[in-house]
């Protein structure tokens, strides 16, 4: 491998770190305040994908833009979700078998939902960005890739903004550190989880427009994604955002560079085997490593 190869791949593993950091986060943020598994993330990354394709297909709206608006769409649908059967969900320290049934049970409902009205037909979202490139100097970018990295980056930019300042923000990173402290300091338990909910499934939309923007979908789209979110959030810490970056980062790099020695085909094993090896050597994650790190120093 030349010097030139290095480099690109390591370009290649960086940008798609930041793709998949923002595909994680959701989950994360929902885990952190309502200690849910969100099994459904699939699902939602699938009609994300959807959702920006039939934009761009039968109105010609340009795909990063259907990822903004896949935000706000798809928050609404979150909050829904959430109000109608999620805050039914007995409320405990630990995921509960209701809560994976009830969300799985979705995931499967909303990709029947995407056969029946999709098909099992593969699609793709074609631009003129698509097979566009851009060099500087011996490093070649492809541009589709360049915007959907600009756009993962604005979108944990924004999130970070939000959490910071705004007072739903400080509430949800009020109840990840300690949910019992949060509701003696009188915060709104139910509501503030109805709006991490809605963030959460916001980034599972919107990411799903992003992936659709590199790679082909069908309504089984969002399963191997899913997995890889579990290894990011996993390997990061289940309620640590800085440990989803460190994940993402993780995996990319270990997914980029692993097609030196096997086919790409074997992709979805590489991140099985990292998700084993995290629950078995990690299982509080990075960050939880880190932690007790600075516990000894």
């Amino acid at each position: 491998m030349t010097v030139v190869d290095f480099l690109n791949l390591l370009i290649a593993a960086l940008m798609l770190a930041v793709v998949y950091a923002a595909m994680s986060v959701g989950m994360s943020i929902i885990y952190g305040v309502m200690k849910i598994v969100n099994l459904a993330h699939a699902g939602f990354l699938m009609l994300g994908a959807y959702f920006v394709y039939e934009l761009y297909d039968k109105i010609g709206v340009d795909p990063l833009l259907g990822v903004v608006l896949a935000f706000p769409v798809f928050f609404v649908f979150g909050a829904g979700v959430h109000r109608l059967l999620v805050r039914r969900i007995p409320t405990s320290d630990q995921p509960t078998l209701t809560s994976l049934l009830l969300l799985f049970g979705l995931w499967l409902v909303l990709q029947n939902l995407g056969y029946l009205i999709w098909h099992n037909d593969e699609r793709a979202i074609l631009t003129p960005r698509t097979l566009s490139t851009l060099q500087i100097g011996p490093i070649t970018f492809p541009t589709v890739r360049l915007v959907v990295f600009g756009a993962a980056v604005a979108s944990l930019v924004a999130l970070e903004l939000v959490l910071h300042k705004t007072w739903h923000g400080r509430a949800v990173r009020a109840l990840m550190q300690n949910n019992e402290a949060g509701r003696i300091v009188g915060i709104d338990v139910e509501r503030t989880a109805r709006w991490a909910f809605g963030v959460g499934i916001a980034f599972s939309g919107a990411a799903g427009g992003l992936l659709a923007m590199l790679y082909s979908f069908s309504p089984s789209f969002g399963g191997p994604f899913l997995l890889r979110a579990f290894v990011v959030i996993v390997l990061g810490g289940l309620e640590s955002f800085s440990g989803v970056a460190i994940g993402a980062l993780i995996l990319a790099l270990v997914e980029t560079f692993g097609i030196l020695v096997l086919p790409a085909s074997y992709q979805p094993a590489i991140a099985f085997s990292l998700l084993v090896l995290a629950l078995v050597v990690l299982p509080n994650g990075v960050a939880g490593l880190w932690m007790k790190r600075k516990r000894w120093a």
